[in-house]
């Protein structure tokens, strides 16, 4: 399987070199992309509007496919889980999110993840490896098809978030290629205004990320107010503090149209950065960074074993929102979506059937 190109992962100026270079006609390279990208063909044999002859060709040099779905889970509220392996059978894991109005896939980056965050159980994986681009697409292809059907069209819109398992900033290039992929007008086309990209605050891609002409919405993981907190929660802020997180933030900041805004994600632990006290330090630091094209999604805690945190009451929540909000801060509460099948923010741990256990709530 490694020994042949996944087309998948290809643009179509390289599927074009591919075509050419197996002695093919290029126009090849633009019925492929439109059947694996638009008519969500993960099987050559499927696309039967290429030769016969052509296809076999494909077989032998190529594949359309390398990720296996292990398990598939359903929550009693629709989500999704998606246990995949790769060819070199590593874990890979997706969600979709159903609403009325939209779709919501989250995808992972990296199989496992090395940011070791405390509150998070895929931190218990460390890392395995990045996923190629071709793994990232793919992704998104699978659960298309599940959800509706290979090639049929969806009713509303699809929005990608790159919040399942790793950090998308540390598997950079290959999720800005598979991002440009996806919004190829020709396949499954999401563009990037419906694509939020979640890091933990790897702060020199995020000043990559806000040189970028095209880029997705940006979502930075802070869920602490100090660094003294946060470097027990988040590692990560030991090589890059808040200071200079915030100060990366701002450069995102002044490249925002009008209207436009990007998100902290503050993860709520009960007893340990949920305070009133920590909901006025972490206003007191916005302002003091001047950010202010910024909301804040605030994510109580999603437990599970062997995590030893849990998620603070209902009444603080609401408390920590109102004094954000009386520091004119958009504060919104994340509702949890998939906690019986380990599909909730924090919870992609590759569990499967043999290994899921009840979750604490």
């Amino acid at each position: 399987m490694s020994e042949r190109l996944h087309l998948t992962g290809l643009q179509t100026s390289e599927l074009t070199d591919f075509v050419q270079n197996i002695g093919e006609p290029k126009y090849r390279a633009k019925q492929i992309f439109k059947n694996l990208h638009q008519r969500r063909a993960l099987d050559f044999d499927e696309m039967t509007d290429l030769p016969k002859a052509f296809r076999a060709k494909l077989n032998k040099t190529a594949t359309a496919s390398t990720l296996k779905v292990e398990s598939r889970y359903v929550s009693t509220d629709g989500t999704r889980r998606f246990l995949m392996k790769t060819h070199d059978n590593f874990p890979v894991e997706t969600v979709y999110i159903p609403t009325e109005n939209r779709d919501t896939i989250c995808f992972s980056s990296q199989s496992g993840c090395p940011l070791k965050c405390d509150f998070c159980l895929t931190a218990k994986l460390g890392l395995l490896r990045n996923l190629t681009a071709g793994e990232i697409v793919e992704q998104i292809i699978v659960v298309l098809n599940d959800v509706y059907g290979t090639g049929a069209e969806t009713p509303h819109g699809t929005n990608l978030v790159a919040m399942g398992a790793g950090e998308p900033f540390l598997n950079f290039d290959n999720l800005i290629k598979a991002l440009g992929i996806m919004a190829d007008e020709s396949g499954l086309y999401i563009v990037p205004s419906r694509v939020t990209v979640s890091t933990a605050g790897i702060v020199p891609k995020i000043y990559e990320f806000a040189r970028l002409e095209k880029r997705p919405n940006l979502a930075i993981s802070l869920s602490a107010p100090t660094d003294e907190l946060r470097d027990v929660l988040m590692p990560i802020n030991k090589r890059w503090n808040i200071e200079e997180l915030l100060r990366a933030a701002k450069e995102v900041e002044k490249t925002l149209r009008r209207g436009e805004r990007f998100t902290f994600e503050y993860v709520l632990l009960g007893g340990v950065n949920d305070s009133d006290l920590n909901a006025r330090a972490l206003a007191d630091l916005l302002s003091r960074h001047h950010l202010q094209k910024v909301k804040i999604n605030l994510i109580p805690h999603n437990s599970a074993e062997p995590l030893e945190y849990h998620p603070p009451n209902f009444q603080q929540v609401e408390r920590f929102k109102k004094i954000l909000e009386s520091k004119g801060i958009s504060a919104y509460v994340r509702r949890p979506r998939g906690r019986d099948i380990y599909a909730a923010c924090g919870q992609l741990a590759a569990k499967d059937s043999a290994n899921l256990v009840q979750i604490t709530v």
